[in-house]
């Protein structure tokens, strides 16, 4: 699921105390909506994943670094469900379904290639390829969901991550400069963003949402 973060249209009372102490310490307006609106999102999310009512999904995170609110997203009711979901200025997204989900949202950087940032996060093959920022986003975006799976990190962006054999890759743009990744065990389909109802969505059932 992905959209404006107005199109998010759930209730703020779902969210933790920590993810609503986390929310009031944005300094910039836009950046603190578009945290809730992910963070209700991904609810919406794993509710139609698992046909459930999201008003009864809490979702959690700890990191043993910074602690509670940080770190990989899981929901409470469903531990085994993967969760992920990202946020950029003007938009959100969020990913639910069996096994490792990831997925990222980025801005398309205006101007030429940004070399410092491809000389840091491409690998050589694909930085002999990548001629324009919108090509950089697209692996960029890639790379991020894989981060959230688990599977690579910041420090091994350009040694690796080119590689997606035996994952599932959905990708779609929104509007011209904003690139979405998501990168899943089985396939993946983009579904709308439900209207806040007593349940969950039959059709999003078993599959990643």
């Amino acid at each position: 699921m992905g959209g404006h973060p107005d199109e998010v249209r759930a209730p703020y009372e779902w969210l933790t105390e920590v993810e609503q102490e986390r929310a009031a310490r944005f300094r910039f307006e836009e950046d603190r909506v578009c945290f809730i609106a992910a963070h209700l999102l991904v609810r919406l999310c794993a509710a139609a994943a698992l046909d459930a009512d999201p008003a009864e999904l809490t979702l959690l995170q700890h990191c043993d670094v910074h602690g509670p609110g940080h770190g990989r997203p899981y929901v409470e009711q469903a531990p085994k469900l993967g969760v992920s979901f990202s946020h950029t200025r003007g938009y959100v997204c969020a990913v639910a379904g069996p096994g490792k989900v990831g997925v990222d949202a980025e801005h398309v950087r205006p101007g030429p290639l940004d070399t410092m940032l491809a000389d840091r996060v491409l690998t050589p093959h694909e930085r002999a390829l990548v001629t324009g920022n919108d090509e950089l986003m697209r692996h960029w975006t890639r790379k991020e969901a894989l981060i959230k799976r688990g599977e690579l990190t910041l420090d091994k962006l350009g040694q690796g991550g080119d590689d997606l054999t035996g994952r599932h890759l959905l990708e779609w743009s929104a509007g011209p400069d904003i690139r979405v990744a998501v990168v899943t065990d089985v396939p993946a389909e983009r579904v709308p963003i439900p209207e806040v109802s007593g349940g969950g969505s039959e059709s999003g059932r078993g599959r990643p949402a």
